[in-house]
């Protein structure tokens, strides 16, 4: 499973955000689908969006919300130090 993350430019994320979020967001995933091999991509792109490859739509559904708990939980796991 392929999970690509873009982040609008017009709202960059502080240093060391992206690769922070990545890993965090890479755990909780493993957490939740341990027998599948997934790899996360972030990146800047024009606007926010969320891709799951090889995936079906309830597993979205579920990344998404991992996605969504995870942003919403960053002063937990985001240290800006």
């Amino acid at each position: 499973m392929r999970i690509e993350i873009t982040v609008a430019k017009t709202s960059p994320l502080p240093d060391g955000a992206m690769s922070a979020l990545s890993a965090e967001l890479s755990r909780r995933i493993n957490e939740c689908f341990p027998d599948s091999t997934s790899s996360v991509s972030l990146r800047y792109a024009s606007s926010n969006n969320l891709t799951v490859m090889g995936a079906d739509k309830q597993t979205r559904d579920q990344i998404s919300h991992i996605l969504q708990e995870t942003w919403e939980s960053a002063d937990d796991w985001f240290c800006a130090g």
